[in-house]
């Protein structure tokens, strides 16, 4: 599978119902580009034709995003991953980056998932994260039709609300996103708002130390800072000066 072990994508892609192919192969799509994925785009399309589960339009959304990255350099599509996926909150592929962000209800999140895959016989590679969406569809695809739907029908509004931001960035990979939505018997918000974000760096950039402490809200360094000095109330019931 593409994020749960190294066996090359064409062996991943063989599903034990229909479906699994489908979402085996999104799954690849969504993973790094690498040189393994690279050398089999060309397979993608009859394999998706041949599983039947996508009407004729999202299959289409999904070839074209094939067709786009085999007309791709490989520095090119590498670097055109990162700088989507990678660069902003909005377009994590790590889905309790929407959900918890950087709180502590993350880790226990992460916890019972890798459990959830454990239970099923599945094991995460080397340094992958279990909300990783790659690694959640190769397990989907592992379950029953039913119950494949139903897990994608619980995390169908961060699928919507992570194809919104890819349709505004105009990416081709909102395609992929799109026959997910389908899978899971959702139907994409078209008038979702998406916030503009800065990039990922200058959210996480610490103002400089002693520079006017904060780059809002506070005067421009070189200009007078207000102090305001406060009687300690306690201290004077003591009789002891503040």
């Amino acid at each position: 599978m593409a994020e749960l072990d190294n066996t090359p994508v064409t062996e991943r892609v063989a599903g034990r119902h229909p479906g699994a192919v489908t979402l085996r192969v999104l799954a690849a799509l969504l993973g790094y580009p690498d040189a393994t994925l690279r050398a089999h785009l060309h397979e993608l399309e009859a394999l998706l034709a041949a599983d039947g589960v996508l009407s004729a339009s999202r299959r289409a959304a999904v070839v074209a995003l094939v067709q786009h990255l085999q007309g791709r350099d490989a520095l090119g599509i590498e670097t055109d991953y990162v700088e989507l996926f990678d660069r902003g909150r909005s377009t994590s592929l790590y889905l309790f980056e929407h959900v918890h962000g950087d709180s502590r209800d993350r880790g226990p999140a992460m916890i019972d998932l890798g459990e959830t895959y454990a239970k099923a016989g599945l094991l995460l590679v080397e340094d992958e994260l279990p909300d990783y969406l790659p690694a959640v569809l190769e397990f989907v695809s592992t379950q029953p039709p039913r119950e494949a739907k139903s897990f994608l029908g619980e995390i169908a509004h961060l699928l919507d609300a992570l194809h919104a931001a890819l349709v505004k960035r105009a990416s081709p990979y909102a395609g992929a996103l799109l026959a997910l939505l389908e899978l899971a018997g959702h139907k994409p918000q078209a008038d979702r708002a998406v916030p503009d974000e800065p990039p990922i760096d200058e959210s996480w950039e610490e103002p400089a130390a002693f520079d006017g402490c904060s780059s809002a809200g506070q005067a421009a360094p070189g200009q007078p800072q207000p102090v305001r000095i406060v009687r300690n109330p306690s201290l004077s019931r003591q009789g002891a000066t503040p």
